[in-house]
């Protein structure tokens, strides 16, 4: 019996030092991987903060791009006939958004979505526009067309879609 308390004595301090010893070592290695998380994500926001200000500036000049009082000026042609600057109209608009369009990722969903919409929503006034034209119509008169129906409209997307945007940068930083 006198044995099995001799054991104890040895086992009950040498196993409080062991755990001891395993707190010590736990705490440390968990501060250690917080401050490598911290470190990892100091890393990704020197690397992306730039990329998404680039894809805030890049959408911020792509809907000035397209605001029609700047692509109609942009591309206008008194040469061209209203179902060739309508081509041109469109042309420009979808590669504008194609060589853009991967700027998505970079920012939130709510202001994607209405730069596309505003997007779409300027495609459609221009066919709308085009629509009414008779064949001999030139560029000069689908312009005029283009902006009496933007004058019309109650609700600018584009401009909207702008202040969504400069929002979402103000938030960000």
């Amino acid at each position: 019996m006198e044995a099995l308390i001799e054991f104890g004595k040895i086992i009950i301090p040498a196993s409080l030092v062991l755990y001891a010893v395993y707190l010590t070592v736990r705490s440390f290695i968990i501060k250690e991987i917080e401050l490598k998380k911290l470190e990892v994500r100091t890393r990704s926001i020197e690397i992306i903060l730039p990329a998404r200000l680039q894809a805030y500036e890049r959408m911020t000049l792509f809907l000035e791009r397209i605001a029609p009082q700047n692509l109609l000026i942009r591309l206008n042609n008194p040469g061209f006939s209203a179902r060739d600057f309508h081509k041109v109209l469109l042309d420009e608009i979808r590669n504008e958004y194609n060589h853009n369009v991967s700027q998505q990722v970079y920012m939130g969903e709510d202001v994607w979505n209405q730069i596309r919409n505003a997007k779409e929503d300027l495609v459609i006034l221009i066919n709308e526009a085009a629509s009414t034209m008779s064949a001999e119509a030139t560029s000069i008169d689908l312009s005029k067309k283009i902006f009496e129906m933007v004058m019309e409209k109650k609700v600018d997307l584009i401009l909207l879609a702008l202040t969504e945007l400069k929002k979402e940068i103000q938030q960000t930083f």
